[in-house]
C-alpha cells in the first residue's frame, strides 16, 4: 500500500523547499522558505505519527537544524546529507531512525562496493538507507550525486536494484529533473520502481495533488511511497493539505 512519507529539507539552516536541479554550489531556486524551525516539523510528524520520513541537509550549515529535529523525534525520522562511514554512528546516536547515503559511495562517478560493504558492516544494513535518487539521460536514470550535479556512471535498473538491497533497508529515489516543479511525477520512474525494487522504495518528484498517491499507488502496485514537497500546504503549497495526507494514510 503506497503511504505519504513526510520531509524535512534544510539548506542554509532553514527548512526550505526548492527545485531539485537549480541546485548550484550554495545557490538555489526556492519555492518556500519555512519561519518555523526543523524541531517544529519533526514534532508536528510525530504527533500525527507520520513514519518513515527523511530529514535531508543540502549543503552546509544545517548541523544545528538537524539535530534539533532528531532531537524533537528520536527514531522517527531519516537523516541524510554529507554521512559518510566517519559519522554515520554520530546521527543514529543523534536519533536518526535510519542514516541516507548516496554522494560518500561513490568515487570519480563510480560506485564504491567496498565503501557499501564497510559502511553496511558497520551500522547493519535495516539502519542504512540508500539514496538512489537519479538524473533522466537516453535510455534511462543514472544515479546522480553531490546534491543532484554530478551524473554517475551507475545507472537505475532492476539489476541495480537487486545488487544494493542485501547491504540496506530501504531506497530513496528523487527524480531530480522535476524535483520543486509542481509539474507531475515521473510515471515511467515509478513503474519500474514497483516493478523491480525488492525493498520498501521512497520517490519523491513532481507531486502536485493527492492525485498523485492514487497515480504512484496504481502505478507501483502499492509497492512505492511518495514524498510531497513544495505542492503541500506546511511547505507554502495550494495543492494538497497535510490533513489529506494524514487521511490518505490512515485508509490505508
Amino acid at each position: 500500500m503506497t503511504l505519504f512519507r513526510p520531509c524535512i529539507d534544510l539548506h542554509d539552516g532553514a527548512v526550505k523547499q526548492i527545485v531539485g536541479g537549480t541546485l548550484q554550489g550554495d545557490t538555489a531556486t526556492t519555492n518556500f522558505v519555512s519561519e518555523k524551525s526543523a524541531g517544529y516539523y519533526a514534532a508536528l510528524y510525530q504527533q500525527h505519527q507520520l513514519t518513515g520520513g527523511h530529514i535531508i541537509s543540502l549543503g552546509a550549515g544545517n548541523q544545528q537544524a538537524a539535530q534539533q529535529a532528531l532531537a524533537a523525534w528520536p527514531g522517527g525520522m531519516q537523516y541524510g546529507g554529507g554521512v559518510t562511514f566517519d559519522n554515520a554512528r554520530d546521527y543514529l546516536a543523534m536519533g536518526a531512525a535510519q542514516v541516507i547515503v548516496t554522494s560518500w559511495l561513490f568515487e570519480d562517478k563510480q560506485f564504491s562496493w567496498a565503501r557499501l560493504d564497510q559502511l553496511a558492516d558497520q551500522i547493519g544494513s535495516q539502519q542504512l538507507v540508500l539514496d538512489l535518487s537519479c538524473r533522466r539521460v537516453a535510455g534511462g536514470w543514472q544515479i546522480a550525486s553531490d546534491r543532484w550535479q554530478t551524473i554517475t556512471h551507475t545507472a537505475i535498473t532492476a539489476e541495480t536494484l537487486r545488487d544494493l538491497s542485501s547491504y540496506c533497508g530501504e531506497f530513496l529515489i528523487h527524480a531530480a529533473d522535476v524535483e520543486g516543479l509542481q509539474q507531475g511525477i515521473d510515471s515511467e520512474l515509478v513503474a519500474l520502481l514497483g516493478h523491480e525494487s525488492p525493498l520498501p522504495t521512497t520517490y519523491a518528484g513532481g507531486a502536485r495533488s493527492l492525485a498523485d498517491l492514487e497515480k504512484v499507488s496504481a502505478l507501483s502496485n502499492g509497492r512505492v511511497d511518495l514524498t510531497i514537497g513544495s505542492a503541500l500546504d506546511i511547505f507554502g503549497g495550494s495543492g494538497v493539505t497535510l490533513d489529506e495526507c494524514i487521511e490518505w494514510n490512515n485508509a490505508q
